[in-house]
């Protein structure tokens, strides 16, 4: 038995009016229509029919998309994803957009700390030709998972499942090193959505109340020992942070800090650079 695209169409509308914006409906409409049926222009079998349905199922209890396709797009490119990784974001593709707009020589050797999906370090292993580019993350199934997008892309990049508050034992340096850690203090939780509370990894968001910078300090303190001199570290941060961090970032005894806004205006990324003078 055949079904109308139409008539699913139609039914995909209702079911998710109330629960998303229209804007977003469309969206999604889009994305199970081409998820479901391809290239189809008119009917759908049955069991394209079932699939549409459960996926309209999770969007009702408030599962992502992107963890339902299994997909997504970050800076152009294609990247799977699952629940053990965080979903990239917009504001993520404006601190790789700053640090390709700075490193635009050959050959860079690059870190990337806390990679979950990898997204980051895929896309800075395309952009600069030549560069080295190292991933580390705590978790063994995100570091599946980045692998994965990297094979995907077509890049190489050395990943290395690492716990950060461990003792350093490479000898390599680097020209850039880049983060995105966890920066969600628990006490932000009430004003986060119950699609990233209920389905994303909260080891790769949250951070005590009272302890709010402890992977900036940590990592920070890797950064000084592992750049070159003249070498620049970037961090993702939480918007009501910047200033605590350039402050930190400068008692560590790095220059040129600069703090800056994401598209939304937010206070949202910084670059600091490690001294010649340092170590």
């Amino acid at each position: 038995m055949q079904y109308s695209i139409q008539h699913t169409l139609q039914n995909t509308l209702q079911e998710l009016e109330g629960l998303y914006s229209k804007p977003e409906i469309s969206v999604l409409t889009r994305l199970i229509l081409e998820e479901v049926c391809a290239h189809k222009n008119t009917h759908l079998s049955g069991s394209e029919r079932r699939k549409a349905e459960d996926i309209v199922h999770r969007l009702k209890s408030g599962e992502p998309i992107q963890y339902i396709l299994g997909k997504t797009e970050f800076y152009g490119m294609p990247f799977a994803v699952t629940p053990d990784v965080l979903i990239p974001r917009p504001e993520t593709e404006e601190l790789v957009e700053w640090i390709l707009a700075e490193n635009k020589s050959a050959g860079h050797s690059v870190l990337d700390i806390g990679t979950g999906s990898g997204c980051i370090a895929v896309v800075l292993a395309k952009k600069m030709p030549g560069s080295h580019v190292y991933a580390w993350d705590i978790s063994e199934r995100a570091v599946k998972v980045a692998s994965e997008n990297a094979f995907l892309n077509g890049v190489d990049i050395a990943f290395s499942v690492r716990d950060i508050f461990l003792p350093v034992d490479i000898h390599t340096a680097f020209d850039v090193i880049v983060s995105n850690p966890p920066y969600v203090t628990e006490s932000e939780k009430v004003t986060m959505e119950a699609n990233v509370l209920g389905f994303e990894p909260h080891e790769a968001l949250f951070v005590p109340d009272d302890h709010g910078l402890i992977f900036y300090e940590r990592i920070a303190d890797v950064a000084l020992a592992l750049l070159h001199h003249n070498g620049e570290l970037y961090f993702e941060i939480n918007r009501e942070k910047g200033v605590e961090v350039c402050n930190m970032l400068r008692d560590k005894g790095f220059v040129l800090i600069e703090l800056r806004k994401d598209i939304s205006g937010n206070d949202r990324m910084v670059r600091a650079v490690k001294p010649e003078e340092h170590g």
